[in-house]
């Protein structure tokens, strides 16, 4: 078998292929479009707070578990200037359930700047200044709610242009070359669709798996599909997987009225501001045989058997959950309530902690106060925001 000759060939220029063309893509949008609820109809003007509600709630998220959170989220607060008005609390309890809770307090902190300014800056530049909105945001505010020729590169958008340019140096290290790449082809016409073309082109057609190229607009330009392997592009480097962390949770309903100890956990960091019962250490050689000495009062405590499992961006957890009744005269210890179970669905409970909720309701035969302990179908990654596809430490 003969050794390739050319073994950097998908580097090399290939110049029978066609320049990539805007237009080209703009003309496929406009059929083909996605009806979002955030996205402004043809001729309509974009309205800068959905847009920018949209993109905070996208980040590390599918559209599919956005839109019913976008759309609950704008019933409640359908002004910046409600958001800003509202307490935090009533912010992270509407924000529960979608996870990475610093965006939450970003978005809140956000609101309130936007407000005292009396509208949202329209550059790229000043749009960074505000809490919350890296790179790839201020660009997707600019050039869709103000029409600036900027360019919003997120993971759809690095997949797209990856594979058309056949970048092979792998992600993290290409995101300047894709950025430079992307900025290059925003047109001074229409910045904002062609923004939003390119994130529905890598949503529906230049996806993970079995990109659809032959509907693609820009098939005969995309240097992988010349060769044959789009599905390779683009690059990754090797991730390495977090150490498993092991902790105790425990659960104590109050006799009589069936109230659940709950405590706010520190506004910074992960799940900050988020409710929850309280909970051990989180460590990878946590001892379950002195895990009593980390509950928060005296009780009788009954060790549940198995464990609540959930995953981290940058680790996984598996917490053993401790059950007890306690008198309706105990008080709450300091910095901690007892929470009415009929009132838990006001409380900003992450996905993990619903699923401790859950595992000891149903371990201990208390049936579940509705809806809002149940956890979603299916793990879910949270952490601090980084922008990565829009698909989807104490």
């Amino acid at each position: 078998m003969e050794s390739d000759p050319e073994p950097n060939r998908l580097l090399r220029p290939m110049s029978a292929a066609p320049a990539p063309a805007p237009a080209a893509l703009l003309a496929w949008y406009d059929r083909h479009r996605r009806d979002l609820p955030w996205r402004a109809r043809p001729g309509e003007t974009p309205d800068a707070y959905r847009v920018w509600l949209s993109e905070i709630m996208l980040q590390q998220t599918t559209v599919a578990a956005v839109r019913p959170y976008f759309e609950r989220f704008l019933a409640r607060f359908p002004t910046l200037d409600s958001l800003a008005a509202a307490p935090s609390e009533a912010v992270m309890s509407a924000w529960a359930g979608l996870g990475y809770y610093s965006r939450a307090r970003n978005l809140h902190a956000c609101a309130q700047a936007v407000a005292a300014a009396g509208a949202f800056p329209d550059t790229e530049a000043e749009l960074r200044k505000l809490p919350g909105i890296g790179p790839y945001t201020a660009g997707a505010i600019a050039a869709i709610a103000f029409n600036r020729q900027a360019a919003a590169v997120d993971g759809n958008v690095e997949r797209v242009l990856t594979r058309l340019y056949a970048v092979g140096e792998p992600l993290p290290g290409a995101k300047g070359r894709v950025r430079a790449l992307t900025e290059a082809l925003v047109p001074a016409d229409r910045p904002g669709d062609f923004a939003q073309a390119l994130m529905d082109l890598g949503a529906t057609i230049c996806t993970p798996k079995r990109p659809a190229c032959a509907l693609c607009p820009w098939m005969r330009p995309c240097r992988a599909r010349a060769e044959g392997l789009q599905e390779t592009f683009p690059r990754k480097a090797p991730k390495s997987a977090g150490a498993l962390r092991r902790g105790a949770a425990f659960v104590a309903v109050r006799t009589g009225d069936e109230a659940i100890l709950l405590r706010t956990r520190p506004p910074s960091g992960l799940l900050g501001a988020m409710a929850e019962p309280p909970t051990s250490e989180w460590l990878p050689d946590y001892d379950l045989a002195r895990a009593l000495l980390d509950a928060p009062l005296e009780a009788r405590w009954q060790r549940l058997p198995g464990q609540v499992r959930h995953v981290f961006t940058h680790f996984p957890l598996e917490l053993t959950v401790f059950a007890a009744r306690v008198s309706k005269s105990v008080a709450a210890p300091d910095g901690m309530r007892f929470t009415p179970r009929a009132a838990l669905g006001e409380e900003p409970l992450p996905g993990a902690m619903k699923k401790v909720l859950a595992h000891a309701f149903a371990a201990t035969g208390l049936p579940e106060p509705g809806a809002a302990v149940r956890p979603r179908a299916g793990r879910r990654r949270e952490a601090a925001p980084t922008r990565a596809s829009r698909k989807g430490a104490p």
